[in-house]
């Protein structure tokens, strides 16, 4: 009779368990369906956890400024018929409405734009990052459509044209074509509003640049803006070297036997003194142009 030869205990083949069994059945038969399609596994790719950026983060505005020239205080207004938010301006300083520069709030590109029966003639600066803004019933326009405008380039001329009842510029600010609140410097303006129950005094178009004079007197008041009502920044101590960025007409002061309408801004200074009290003997300071 012949033995038969004894297994060790490692060749003895084990049972699966009934789980793994299933598994291993599984794992041929999508190797077989592979096969027949021509198909290979991919091997699986690790999930990527690293920080994804948000597709709804909101977009930075422009440093958006007033649309009118530096140094001009014009006044504002909110009708609640007014479309897309919008604010419109009309000067309150003794200048004319009508015939003012119309500045870029922002650079970005222009679009010349006419609807005879409503906006009339009107720009759109495209400002990029979804922002635009609009000026509206303009009387004439400054530059051509498709423009590359820089802050405070004059894109227009203020007036009445479309559906208006007077001179002013009707003024808007949107993102992604949606009306916002109206924000100059980074401080938004009531809403709502009536005229001459809200002030905004432009610093667009300033620049760096402007005529240097020296000051006479002690205690000189740096006002807001030309007016001797408007709210003192700073005080002069004694005779100081100025910058002058442009002057206008503003209150009346007497000082010394000289009576003067006429006011400069101050670059440096960030507000207004009466003309009187610049060493020069014209009351209009030659050469300095008109805010």
């Amino acid at each position: 009779m012949r033995r038969r030869r004894a297994l060790s205990p490692q060749s003895v083949a084990q049972p699966l368990p009934s789980r793994l069994r299933r598994l291993s059945v599984l794992s041929v038969l999508v190797a077989a369906l592979l096969a027949a399609t021509g198909l290979t596994a991919a091997p699986v790719q690790a999930l990527d956890r690293s920080p994804q950026p948000r597709q709804d983060a909101p977009l930075a505005a422009p440093n958006f400024k007033a649309p009118y020239p530096c140094g001009q205080r014009w006044t504002l207004s909110h009708h609640s018929a007014e479309v897309r938010r919008a604010l419109d301006f009309v000067r309150a300083d003794g200048g004319s409405t009508a015939g003012t520069p119309v500045l870029a709030s922002a650079a970005g590109t222009a679009t010349r734009m006419s609807q005879p029966s409503g906006a009339g003639n009107y720009i759109v600066i495209d400002h990029g990052a979804g922002w635009k803004t609009y000026y509206f019933h303009l009387a004439s326009y400054s530059v051509p459509s498709g423009a590359s405008v820089g802050q405070g380039q004059q894109i227009g001329v203020t007036g009445s044209s479309g559906n208006s009842s007077g001179a002013h510029i009707h003024y808007e600010q949107l993102l992604n074509g949606v009306g916002q609140n109206i924000v100059i410097n980074g401080a938004g303006l009531p809403y709502p509003s009536q005229y001459n129950q809200s002030y905004l005094t432009s610093d667009n178009g300033c620049g760096g640049g402007g005529s240097n004079f020296r000051t006479w007197g002690s205690d000189i008041r740096v006002r807001a803006d030309a007016y001797l009502d408007s709210a003192v920044v700073t005080v002069l101590a004694g005779p100081t070297a100025v910058t002058v960025v442009c002057q206008k007409q503003g209150s009346t002061v007497t000082a010394e036997g000289y009576t003067n309408n006429w006011w400069s801004k101050l670059r440096d200074q960030g507000g207004f003194i009466s003309n009187i009290y610049i060493d020069h003997p014209a009351a209009q300071l030659p050469g300095v142009p008109v805010c």
